[in-house]
């Protein structure tokens, strides 16, 4: 478990460890997510086009080219 400690502005300084799993840089932003049993789920707002290349692939998929996936093609 890794800790922080909340200024007296609301600010916390998001731990390096926590930083470097997260892929943070600065001026990135993070979601709060609050579940329902009070836990907070926190992850990265910000994310980076070339972070996403191949992020819909899996293996053994078939490609489908831009013509194929246009609904209103002849």
């Amino acid at each position: 478990m890794t800790e922080a400690t909340m200024t007296v502005k609301g600010q916390l300084t998001v731990p390096r460890e926590i930083r470097n799993q997260l892929g943070l840089k600065t001026g990135d932003k993070v979601a709060f997510t609050m579940l329902s049993d009070g836990t907070v789920v926190v992850r990265p707002k910000t994310r980076r086009l070339a972070e996403l290349a191949g992020s819909l692939t899996r293996p053994g998929q078939p490609s489908v080219s831009l013509q194929e996936m246009d609904p209103f093609k002849r």
